[in-house]
């Protein structure tokens, strides 16, 4: 029984984190979770958010010192963070060419490069 049972439970976090619009903090993963899930704990979201990333299923993803977690396989992508409601949204576009190889200013040779966009997402902006 408790296998079926921590199947579920990572069945319904995997696809959470498969819908989400953009990387997902621990606690957003048990509250969506939680609607199908309604007994699930914070300590089993954890092993499981662990669990699927040894798996290579998901990633962490820290952003302004707190990590969240998103679907593994997104390619290359970057994130907006909405400075009025929290949320963090995927881009698929990327604001920067600079390709791996390029040598910065300095000598610093890229080998890769991550970018977050900080403003109002569309639903925040429309409310101002």
């Amino acid at each position: 029984m408790t296998a079926t049972r921590s199947t579920r439970q990572r069945d319904v976090i995997a696809r959470v984190l498969g819908e989400a619009e953009g990387p997902l903090a621990v606690v957003d993963v048990l509250e969506r979770a939680q609607a199908d899930l309604p007994g699930l704990g914070i300590a089993t979201v954890y092993r499981t958010l662990k669990l699927l990333t040894e798996q290579g299923q998901i990633h962490p993803v820290t952003l302004d010192g707190e990590t969240r977690y998103e679907r593994a396989g997104g390619g290359h992508h970057h994130h907006f963070s909405c400075t009025g409601c929290g949320r963090v949204f995927t881009l698929h576009t990327c604001p920067v060419a600079l390709p791996r190889g390029t040598v910065y200013p300095g000598g610093f040779i890229v080998e890769a490069h991550e970018v977050t966009l900080y403003g109002k997402c569309p639903a925040c902006a429309a409310s101002a």
